[in-house]
């Protein structure tokens, strides 16, 4: 199966979104499908104000029937709702081809959070790009009853994987902080939360890996937390095995990939009890979830690691590839039926 993924959301981005496209691209590709990205690589496109590494492309309808027509691709995925995504839409209407989305972030509550627009008009905007679709996959359970309630359809399920060799226990560092190192490991963004972490009194020190548009403003009101800047892959895995306990204070993300990092290099999670963190962590033990973020901190350093990897190990790429795979048979057929009548 030859199958066309088409996402906003790319390199030289560092997220969750752009980790998790490569990542099942990869598996995908052991269980025989082949898979390519259309990108905003390739187009004219300007930074996003506040974002400047995200790119808006100026991709049209016209310009993806270029690149596509003609194309050997059995099935299209929308990845996000960006201008690659709605061009690639309105392409696969017009040409009357079957293709799924799925719903990564929550742009609404981040839209409202930052501009003040009422998070509903959003919402109207996404529910008819993805209910245009064969099919939105959504990574958990708590986002798909949430997306259902306000009207979204033909919802699929699509969980995450984490990469077990390279987050692992083994990777450390010689942190010179004093113990325990909280770790807040993320984009530094205002939808983040991270001042509710940042502003606790916890014994020990506050490690910030990550960057983003809140970055300067965060040091300032926080100097004695350490801040290190956004990090490969690598080295985030050993930032993970070398703290004591990871640090999720949002509510707004969607599921949060650096929740299954971080448990795979024997992080114990400290996190609201909020959508994602109540779905990875859920009654696993793994995780202090309490709406005092403080508590649900201090509680984490007693989370045995051993036990905290052992969750992770359940997250596997191949599964979620198997998923996105069924997932697609799925809103084929949906198509046919339809076709039928």
């Amino acid at each position: 199966m030859r199958i066309l993924i088409a996402t906003d959301a790319w390199k030289p981005q560092v997220n969750g979104v752009v980790r998790s496209l490569e990542s099942v691209a990869a598996a995908l590709r052991e269980f025989g499908a082949e898979v390519e990205f259309l990108t905003p690589q390739g187009f004219a496109s300007v930074p996003l104000p506040t974002y400047g590494e995200i790119k808006l492309a100026f991709a049209s309808a016209k310009s993806i029937r270029k690149r596509l027509d003609g194309a050997p691709i059995d099935h299209i995925h929308i990845a996000t709702e960006g201008p690659v995504g709605f061009a690639a839409r309105r392409y696969c209407l017009r040409e009357n081809r079957a293709f799924t989305t799925s719903y990564h972030t929550r742009f609404p509550e981040y839209i409202e959070t930052r501009t003040r627009l009422p998070s509903w008009i959003t919402y109207a905007v996404l529910r008819r790009f993805h209910n245009s679709g064969a099919g939105v996959m959504v990574a958990t359970a708590s986002v798909a009853s949430d997306l259902k309630k306000r009207g979204f359809e033909r919802l699929m399920h699509w969980s995450r994987g984490v990469d077990h060799r390279l987050f692992s226990p083994e990777r450390t560092l010689p942190l010179d902080l004093p113990r325990p190192i909280y770790l807040y490991a993320g984009r530094l963004a205002p939808e983040k939360n991270i001042e509710s972490f940042l502003a606790l009194d916890l014994p020990g020190s506050k490690l910030v890996v990550g960057d983003g548009p809140s970055r300067r403003a965060l040091e300032a009101a926080f100097p004695k937390a350490r801040f290190v800047g956004a990090k490969s892959s690598v080295e985030l895995a050993a930032y993970y095995a070398s703290s004591d306990a990871l640090v999720f204070p949002s509510r707004t993300d969607t599921f949060g990939m650096v929740l299954i990092e971080a448990l795979a290099c024997g992080l114990p999670v400290a996190a609201l009890p909020v959508a994602g963190p109540l779905d990875v962590i859920g009654s696993s033990g793994v995780g202090a979830l309490d709406e005092d973020l403080r508590a649900a901190c201090l509680e984490a350093l007693d989370i045995p690691r051993e036990k905290a990897r052992a969750h992770a190990l359940t997250f596997t790429w191949a599964n979620s590839a198997r998923q996105f795979l069924d997932n697609i048979v799925l809103a084929k057929s949906r198509k046919l039926s339809t076709a039928a009548l």
